[in-house]
């Protein structure tokens, strides 16, 4: 399939609906959609992006112990939801052997269609880090704030 725009389209207007796609979530509850998303772009972003998104899942309603415990990749501070979440998300963002094992227990939580979701937010959350990245602008690192006060950001296992 070829996609074609039109020149007279703002560029601005790609970027929306880009960032709409982002917000896909059907049948996934909103703290593993969020867990997913958060440790995609903490894989991609050392600070303002990451930022966004923490923002954005305390505004819908992941609590900040949820948030906070996604960023620091501590899994026993997760529930068993977020936790689901967070697996799936980084065995396929380090190309993990044991993705399938993630990817099945996702299947058997919300269907097919939950791995969708889980897909979906995974790959558009790294969408805009990757493009600041390739275009010159991902020159700021910073710490992320959850709930007032600053959370170290572990991007790997120890």
């Amino acid at each position: 399939m070829v996609v074609t725009h039109s020149l007279r389209e703002p560029p601005g207007s790609r970027f929306s609906r880009a960032a709409a796609l982002g917000q896909f979530r059907r049948n996934v509850p909103l703290e593993p959609w969020f867990a997913a998303g958060l440790t995609a772009i903490r894989h991609e972003d050392c600070g303002p992006c990451t930022q966004l998104v923490v923002d954005q899942a305390l505004e819908a309603g992941m609590p900040g112990d949820q948030v906070e415990a996604v960023l620091r990749r501590n899994t026993s501070a997760m529930s068993a939801a977020t936790v689901l979440g967070f697996r799936f998300a980084d065995a396929v963002v380090r190309r993990s052997a044991n993705d399938d094992e993630y990817r099945e227990a996702v299947r058997a939580q919300w269907g097919d269609k939950g791995v969708v979701d889980l897909t979906m937010v995974l790959q558009m959350s790294r969408m805009f880090p990757m493009l600041k990245a390739a275009l010159g602008y991902a020159k700021e690192c910073r710490r992320v704030i959850v709930d007032g006060h600053d959370v170290d950001v572990i991007k790997q296992a120890a």
